[in-house]
C-alpha cells in the first residue's frame, strides 16, 4: 500500500507540474509576444497619458486592446495582475516529483557507477543526494553571480549571453560525469529551470513591486528594475524550450546513454534557444529564417552524433544484431540472466522496493515476453542503459550473453 500511495502522489503531482509549466511558459511566451508586437499609439490622447506601446488583437470573438505605458499611468488599480504563482508552482511540484523519484531511490536513479570519475561511480546513495542539491544550488549561484559581475547595468548582455552558454555546457559535461544519464539531462534542465523560477523570485517581482510603490508614491521608479527585469525575462524566454526538451528526454535512452551524451545534451539545447529566437524576432515584425535553418542545424548535429554506425544499422534503421558466432547464446541463457536481473521490476508484481508496476508496462517472465522485445532488450542493456544504476549489479560476462544472444 505505502508503494501505491508513493506512485499515486507522483502521478498526481506530475499533473500538477506539468499544468503548472504550461500556464507558466504560455504566458511568458504570449507577454513576450505582447512586448515585441506593440505599436507606437497613433491617438494622440494615448501618447499624452503616456501610452508607449499598443496593440489590437481579436481572439474568441472579442476584440482586445493591450497598452504599454512608459510611466505611471494616471490611475493606477490596485488589482494589478501579477505574473508568479505559476513559476513558483511549477518550480515546487518539479522539485517534489525529484524527490519522490530520484531522491526516494538514488541508488537507482542517480548514482552514475560507469562515471570516468572514480569518486562519482563510487557515490552512497545519500552522497548523490547531497551532490545534486549542491548542484542545483551552484548552477543558480554560479549564473546570478555572471548576471551581477558581466553585465550589472544591462550594458554588456551580448558578453553575457555568451557567458551563459558557456556555462550551460558546463553543466550538461559535469551533470553526464557526475549522475547517472537520465538524471544529468533532468538535473541540467532542472539548473535552467531553478535559475527561471529564482529570476522571478529574486529579481523580477521584487523589481516591480519597487517600481509599484515608486508609481503610487507619485515618484520616479529606479530605471535598472526595470531593465535588470527585462534581463531576467529575456534569459528565461531563451531557457524555455531546452528545458521542456530535457524534462522530456527520460523518455529517450539513445541520447542520455551515448558516450557523448553532454554534447548532444548541448547541441539541442543551442538548437531550441536558436529556434526559440526566430520567434522572438517574428513577433517584433522581423522574420529571419536563418535562425530556423540554425536551430535545426543544431538538431541534426545531435542527430548525427547520437545515430549508431550506418554499417550496423539495416534497412528499416533498427539496430542489427550481433552475428552469432561460436559463443552464441541461447534463449535459455539470457532467460536465466533476465530472472536474477530485470524481472525484479519488469514483471506483473514487482519484487523492487518502490516498484508497484512494470516500467514502460514491459514484463519479462516468460520466453515469449523476453523474444518479444529481443531489440530493445539488447539495444538497452548494450548500453548499459539497463538495469538502471546497474542496481542488480549486471556483469559485463552476463552482458555479453545477451549481446551474443542467436534469436
Amino acid at each position: 500500500m505505502q508503494a501505491f500511495i508513493l506512485d499515486f502522489v507522483n502521478f498526481m503531482l506530475r499533473w500538477l507540474h506539468v499544468i503548472a509549466a504550461i500556464a507558466w511558459i504560455g504566458e511568458s511566451i504570449y507577454f513576450v509576444m505582447l512586448d515585441n508586437s506593440l505599436r507606437k499609439p497613433k491617438s494622440a490622447n494615448c501618447i499624452k497619458k503616456g501610452v508607449a506601446g499598443e496593440m489590437w488583437a481579436v481572439h474568441g470573438g472579442g476584440f482586445y486592446h493591450n497598452q504599454k505605458y512608459a510611466s505611471s499611468p494616471e490611475d493606477l488599480p490596485e488589482d494589478l495582475h501579477w505574473s508568479f504563482w505559476k513559476a513558483y508552482t511549477t518550480w515546487l511540484s518539479g522539485f517534489a516529483l525529484f524527490i519522490i523519484l530520484y531522491m526516494a531511490q538514488p541508488s537507482f536513479y542517480l548514482v552514475n557507477p560507469n562515471s570516468s570519475w572514480a569518486w562519482a561511480a563510487e557515490l552512497t546513495g545519500w552522497q548523490a543526494n547531497g551532490l545534486a542539491l549542491i548542484f542545483l544550488l551552484m548552477g543558480w549561484v554560479i549564473y546570478n553571480e555572471l548576471c551581477k559581475r558581466i553585465s550589472p547595468n544591462m550594458d554588456r548582455d551580448g558578453l553575457l549571453s555568451i557567458a551563459v552558454g558557456v556555462l550551460v555546457v558546463a553543466v550538461a559535461y559535469l551533470s553526464t560525469q557526475l549522475f547517472a544519464g537520465r538524471a544529468a539531462f533532468l538535473l541540467t534542465g532542472a539548473v535552467m529551470a531553478t535559475a527561471m523560477s529564482a529570476n522571478v523570485f529574486f529579481w523580477i517581482i521584487p523589481g516591480q513591486r519597487r517600481i509599484v510603490k515608486a508609481m503610487k508614491a507619485g515618484e520616479a521608479p529606479n530605471p535598472l528594475d526595470g531593465k535588470r527585469g527585462k534581463q531576467r525575462s529575456v534569459h528565461n524566454t531563451y531557457f524555455t524550450l531546452p528545458v521542456v526538451l530535457l524534462m522530456i528526454s527520460n523518455h529517450y535512452a539513445f541520447s542520455y546513454t551515448h558516450d557523448q551524451a553532454w554534447i548532444i545534451m548541448a547541441l539541442l539545447i543551442f538548437g531550441g534557444a536558436v529556434i526559440r529566437q526566430f520567434f522572438v524576432l517574428m513577433h517584433a515584425g522581423k522574420t529571419q529564417p536563418g535562425y530556423l535553418v540554425a536551430g535545426a542545424a543544431f538538431i541534426l548535429a545531435a542527430f548525427w552524433v547520437s545515430a549508431p554506425p550506418f554499417d550496423e544499422a539495416d534497412s528499416s534503421g533498427s539496430a542489427q544484431a550481433v552475428e552469432a558466432g561460436p559463443g552464441a547464446a541461447t534463449l535459455a541463457d539470457v532467460s536465466a540472466v533476465m530472472s536474477q536481473h530485470c524481472v525484479v521490476c519488469h514483471a506483473e508484481e514487482p519484487t523492487y522496493p518502490g516498484i508497484t508496476a512494470a516500467p514502460a508496462g514491459q514484463m519479462f517472465e516468460t520466453d515469449a515476453q523476453i523474444t518479444g522485445q529481443a531489440a530493445k532488450i539488447k539495444e538497452v542493456v548494450a548500453s548499459k542503459y539497463m538495469p538502471l544504476g546497474n542496481v542488480t549489479q549486471m556483469t559485463e560476462a552476463e552482458r555479453e550473453i545477451i549481446a551474443n544472444w542467436d534469436e
